[in-house]
């Protein structure tokens, strides 16, 4: 039988048919299109997974069970997303919708933790029963597997990672706290510090070689020109990072903890100095078990797959 894996961000619909090899046979998608009413969006969840299923080869006959990675506190008992503010869900019951859409079994869970579950089935943690995976992207997102299944806390909250703070009254973010760990360690929080950085040293490398558009790859490819600006603004990135992730270690002590996003293109760029300043601050040092740092290997694949194998 085959399982259907969704994915619902904010600005695509990702659906995916997986086997019972974790592989994804077909796939569709279509525009979020936010801000609509939630029930355009859910039918449009329900249109994509049907063309989905269709560009399989398959039917809805050959579909054994339905699961969804959605933004927000999603109540796996309830089936409700409680809240989504991206997606603006107040107490939405997306599993009986689906249902009904459907006609198949429902799974939720949170989309961080769906991707991280993905990882542990089919992933850079496959084989282990404890992991943590990190999203360095728009901001910090984060899942948590124990003993092979996703915590999400005691009401469905649980492991908001990117929001344990970093920095006692730093930066501002959105979840309304100052100097949380995405504040400082996103893809939005780089360049926002590259574009500091090229304001304050505006005849700098970096500055000529941004002109004007900057992006996550401005500081890496100046450091890479020579630039010492640019340097100073990765070396300090990198700093912010593996102040989370040790966190993250000491906290959980995971087998593996893997980290994914675009920054994760740049390598052994990023992973190196990373695993340095991991080896000389964690609290486990003396340990013969660490824990093994690595980059996610499915990419975007990560929550369809986890929402597959939440049935």
């Amino acid at each position: 039988m085959y399982r259907i894996g969704i994915d619902l961000g904010g600005t695509n619909i990702a659906v995916g048919v997986v086997d019972d090899n974790y592989q994804i046979v077909g796939r569709a998608k279509c525009k979020t299109a936010l801000p609509r009413p939630a029930e355009e969006i859910v039918a449009d969840m329900v249109k994509t997974a049907f063309e989905a299923v269709k560009n399989a080869g398959l039917t809805m006959d050959d579909i054994a069970a339905v699961g969804v990675g959605c933004p927000g506190t999603c109540n796996g008992d309830t089936g409700e997303v409680e809240y989504s503010n991206n997606l603006k869900f107040d107490h939405l019951p997306l599993v009986a919708m689906l249902k009904d859409g459907l006609q198949k079994p429902v799974f939720m869970d949170n989309d961080a933790n769906v991707a991280a579950l993905g990882e542990a089935v089919a992933g850079a943690a496959k084989g282990v029963k404890n992991c943590v995976c990190i999203t360095l992207g728009t901001g910090v997102g984060g899942g948590v597997i124990i003993d092979g299944k996703i915590y999400s806390g005691s009401n469905f909250a649980g492991a908001e990672l990117g929001h344990t703070v970093i920095v006692v009254d730093g930066e501002p973010c959105n979840c309304g706290r100052n100097g949380c760990w995405e504040a400082y360690a996103s893809a939005t929080a780089l360049i926002r510090q590259t574009a500091r950085a090229i304001e304050a040293n505006p005849d700098s490398k970096m500055a000529e070689m941004a002109g004007g558009n900057v992006s996550g790859r401005t500081a890496f490819d100046a450091m890479r020109a020579g630039c010492p600006v640019g340097r100073q603004v990765v070396d300090t990135y990198i700093r912010y990072i593996a102040a989370g992730l040790i966190d993250m270690i000491n906290i959980f002590q995971p087998e593996v903890l893997c980290i994914g996003g675009g920054i994760c293109n740049e390598g052994e760029t990023l992973m190196a100095p990373l695993r340095e300043h991991i080896e000389k601050e964690r609290y486990s040092k003396y340990s013969k078990i660490q824990t093994r740092l690595c980059v996610a290997a499915l990419g975007n694949d990560a929550g369809i797959i986890g929402a597959a194998a939440l049935g």
